[in-house]
């Protein structure tokens, strides 16, 4: 048996749960005070769900994708910024997993994520591109086996606290804009001085100052795909799913908090239809719609995880279109929500209270921007024909 293999007692689900029920516990602080989650994150690495994505080979579980996707709409019913920080965690990891498997460093640094229960952050964006990841200024150095980044980047995901950051740069001085590279830096091989702060509308608790980044480190670190292949294949298709779930599981927690208001008045007035239960049935549908949308873009996923040739345009529309999709309606339902609740929800201190979700909800639009992504999403449809069967 692998040495690094550890079987754990429980089943992901039951695990999952626990963590989430300390990342509710400390959900409001957290927002309030705008800090990490530090204890909800203690939860996840202490139920061993930070390396579950990794093959058992290597010491994970490998877990489906459709199950990563339901851990992070569990821990959006419990904590939006805490299921942000995991989710971002696991889609550098898909990183790593789908690009870095025949590469021994990679398999090695995979295999002490599964053992060491390692958090990793994201470094995509840059002074002077904005959120455009598909583009750098700054490019890496290599000389001989060492490899050497500075970079400006605007936002670092949760960067104090990360235990290892993979960051986007430029392939060589001498590389176009897109021609892009992935790189693992390890804590103690970089350098991060604040020139951004965090003090946000909603999704406080990420922590995603901006940093000039300076980092130095073997040159096998690189993840040897191309960043295009790497945003293609599988970043991109798991921003969006997982994001999506996130946000699925914050919409969940507010309908769950009208329905909880809905029905006390109801039971305050036997036998007339309470207002708002016709808003909440609305919602509710809109809600399924999420889920479906949801689903349908993991077993797409799936299907090109299987049979990577099989990657087309229209995939990346349909991964595009997910997202686009999720972060409009989350907004939506949630506002519905509040209109339900009343001044209950309104206010910060009732069980009815969906002014966190609300918050948290209106940066999905901004995460990846649906302006950018709508304006690439029209120069593709320029060129690729619309799908317009039911099965496809």
């Amino acid at each position: 048996m692998n040495a690094h293999v550890k079987t754990p007692v429980a089943s992901v689900s039951e695990r999952i749960a626990r963590a989430a029920a300390v990342a509710a516990r400390y959900a409001d602080d957290v927002d309030q005070k705008g800090r990490f989650p530090a204890e909800a994150m203690q939860a996840l690495k202490d139920e061993r769900l930070m390396g579950v994505q990794i093959p058992v080979e290597l010491g994970g579980e490998d877990t489906p994708i459709a199950e990563i996707a339901e851990l992070c709409s569990i821990l959006g019913q419990a904590c939006g910024s805490t299921a942000m920080i995991f989710a971002m965690h696991h889609i550098k990891l898909s990183s790593l997993v789908e690009h870095g498997m025949g590469a021994e460093w990679h398999r090695g640094f995979m295999r002490r994520i599964a053992d060491e229960q390692l958090l990793l952050g994201s470094a995509t964006t840059e002074g002077g591109i904005g959120g455009n990841l598909r583009n750098s200024i700054c490019a890496i150095e290599v000389e001989g086996d060492i490899c050497r980044l500075e970079k400006e980047a605007t936002v670092i995901s949760y960067g104090v606290q990360s235990d290892a950051i993979l960051i986007t740069s430029r392939a060589h001085k001498d590389a176009a804009s897109s021609d892009q590279v992935m790189t693992v830096f390890l804590k103690d091989q970089y350098t991060l001085e604040k020139t951004h702060g965090w003090d946000t509308l909603g999704m406080r608790g990420t922590c995603s100052e901006g940093f000039l980044f300076k980092g130095e480190a073997p040159a096998e670190q690189i993840i040897p795909e191309p960043f295009a292949e790497i945003a293609a294949h599988s970043m991109l298709a798991m921003a969006h799913l997982l994001w999506s779930a996130l946000w699925y599981g914050i919409a969940v927690d507010a309908v769950h908090r009208a329905q909880a208001f809905v029905r006390a008045a109801a039971r305050k007035s036997p036998g007339q239809t309470p207002p708002g239960a016709l808003r909440l049935a609305e919602i509710s549908g809109k809600l399924q719609m999420i889920k479906t949308d949801i689903i349908h873009g993991v077993r797409q996923y799936e299907e090109i995880r299987r049979n990577p040739e099989s990657l087309t345009m229209g995939f990346l529309i349909a991964m595009n279109n997910t997202k686009l999709s999720t972060s409009t309606a989350i907004i939506d339902i949630v506002g519905q929500t509040l209109l339900i609740n009343g001044i209950m929800g309104f206010k910060n201190d009732t069980p009815f209270s969906v002014g966190r979700h609300l918050r948290d909800a209106y940066s999905a639009q901004l995460q990846i921007s649906n302006e950018r992504i709508l304006m690439n999403q029209s120069t593709m449809l320029l060129v690729n024909k619309q799908d317009m069967s039911l099965l496809g």
